[in-house]
């Protein structure tokens, strides 16, 4: 990735060509596709109205001008970043209130108290190893998931990173009613860092001016981005928990926008050593879950970045260089966002489909229908799969985020009572083994 070409001054040429205003008044703040666009990619465009590009941008960037929100929140040179509300954030923005807070009545597995543990945990799972992945974790998500659902400690750096992450994720549930203080920011960190840096005292603690903190491409030898000086921490991250808080001057901000500038403003202040990017995420999960965006809590944004990380990268580079405009980071959040949650319906989709299977198949066996909860009815799905499936009580307990005692009864009715699954003794424990005869023995029941 490369630094984007920084914009022409936009003043100095519309104040050379005075008939410009004119057409600054009733121009668009987007391309004729409604694209909100920075000038590394609008240069290259043919530009309306025999305009030069040059003239083009001054137009686009004049009508930008006086339609910015101003934040509270500034960059190192003092400066206030602003963003704007082009007509594709306002349609985000509403999609995200139907879609993400209040009753869902479309998302019945998660609307069902008894199966929300089972999908948060596998939201809070799939987060932990992409947000690590999207910082250099090299742990496979099926390693990281069985490290997890069998409750075993990390075998190394990247399995601690995704170990640290899950913990965080859980951290950030527990205080989502509290407000954020440089405290709670401390602590959240302290989890994500724990056992992984170079340097223990790091960790939940700011970067001091001895340390040579900075951001800089895969090469490692560009810079592409250099945090604020460590002695401006304190106060900046004042001012970020204000803002947070509904404490500062900002005004009305609509809740979704709010989460986004803390994620891009955390990661612009790079207030530590090491973990800032996965911090901002975490940042951001906190503040939508505080706001009342529910929904948050089962998706996995970063899942959706590593998928394009230059995009993401992107998105903070065109802030910086087009005089701090956030607009670019917004509009690349909210497209995560919605991907996100399509990707949780598609998701909840499928696992409907596959519960209503192995409930098709238990009809045959009158004997036992209605006689399986939905994470019995998932096991058995699975094991008609997967014959010679060993599952073990601590894993199931972990899958769905219950009690022991409820797993081992979970699975001991499977093979006890109903013959579904066989037992063997494993020293103080019992596994359970998919029989290849399940099918056979679902039609005797």
């Amino acid at each position: 990735m490369k630094i984007p070409v920084s914009p022409p001054d936009f003043i100095k040429t519309i104040t050379e060509r005075r008939e410009l205003f004119a057409k600054a008044f009733d121009a668009s703040i987007t391309d004729e596709k409604g694209r909100y666009l920075h000038w590394d990619k609008l240069r290259h465009l043919t530009p309306p109205d025999e305009l030069t590009s040059e003239e083009w941008w001054a137009i686009i960037r004049f009508k930008r001008q006086n339609l910015f929100t101003t934040l509270p929140l500034y960059d190192k040179s003092n400066q206030p970043f602003k963003f704007c509300t082009p007509d594709a954030v306002n349609r985000d923005l509403h999609w995200l209130d139907m879609n993400a807070a209040g009753t869902i009545t479309a998302n019945q597995p998660i609307a069902n108290q008894g199966m929300q543990n089972t999908y948060l945990i596998k939201s809070l799972v799939e987060e932990a190893i992409n947000s690590s992945q999207l910082e250099g974790a090299s742990t496979t998500r099926h390693v990281a998931k069985e490290m997890i659902r069998q409750g075993r400690g990390p075998k190394d750096k990247s399995e601690q990173m995704i170990l640290n992450n899950f913990h965080a994720m859980q951290f950030i549930r527990e205080f989502k009613d509290d407000e954020l203080t440089p405290s709670f920011l401390f602590e959240l960190h302290r989890i994500l860092t724990e056992k992984t840096l170079d340097d223990p005292e790091k960790a939940g603690v700011f970067r001091s001016e001895n340390d040579k903190v900075y951001v800089s491409d895969h090469t490692g030898y560009n810079i592409l981005h250099s945090p604020p000086n460590a002695s401006e921490l304190k106060k900046r991250l004042e001012s970020l928990c204000k803002f947070a808080n509904y404490k500062s001057d900002a005004g009305f901000i609509h809740p979704v926008i709010r989460a986004i500038i803390l994620h891009f403003m955390l990661a612009y202040d790079h207030p530590f050593v090491d973990g800032n990017g996965r911090t901002a995420r975490a940042l951001f999960y906190w503040s939508m879950i505080s706001q009342g965006y529910w929904l948050s809590e089962f998706i996995s944004i970063s899942r959706i970045m590593k998928l394009a990380p230059v995009q993401y990268g992107r998105a903070f580079l065109y802030t910086e260089t087009d005089d701090n405009d956030a607009t670019y980071f917004i509009i690349h959040q909210l497209e995560v966002i919605r991907n996100a949650i399509q990707d949780l319906h598609a998701y909840l989709e499928k696992k409907t489909k596959d519960i209503e299977e192995a409930q098709e198949t238990l009809r045959s066996a009158k004997h036992l229908g209605g006689k399986l909860n939905f994470r019995q009815l998932a096991i058995l799905r699975h094991a008609l799969k997967n014959p010679r499936f060993i599952y073990n009580i601590n894993e199931h307990r972990n899958s769905h985020g219950i009690s022991y005692e409820t797993a081992r009864k979970d699975l001991l009715y499977m093979s006890d009572t109903l013959n579904l699954l066989s037992k063997l003794k494993e020293g103080r424990t019992f596994i359970f083994i998919s029989p290849s005869d399940l099918e056979e023995r679902i039609k005797k029941s």
